[in-house]
């Protein structure tokens, strides 16, 4: 288990923020010099959610948690390939 290659965490993350925009969400994606790149979805103006594209055992997962709770809440997650994978962040991003 870990990150993963970070091209292949960029190209999921660029196929999230492509079906995100197609339900009207505003995403930017972040790519640090150091540290993987992170997908960070607006409320409004405000930055809700950053994502993170991790690989584990079984595959690609996204990895997130508000903004606010970054310390001290664990993160949700959900698989890279599931069918519904913008709505629920969507939905996770708008709570």
């Amino acid at each position: 288990m870990g990150r993963g290659d970070p091209q292949i965490q960029f190209i999921h993350l660029v196929r999230l923020s492509w079906d995100l925009k197609s339900l009207g969400v505003c995403t930017s994606l972040v790519l640090p010099v150091t540290g993987p790149p992170v997908l960070e979805v607006f409320s409004g103006r405000r930055s809700r959610v950053r994502i993170t594209a991790v690989r584990r055992d079984r595959g690609w997962f996204f990895v997130w948690r508000p903004w606010w709770a970054r310390l001290w809440r664990p993160g949700r997650s959900v698989w890279a390939d599931a069918d519904n994978v913008a709505d629920i962040i969507a939905t996770a991003a708008s709570a």
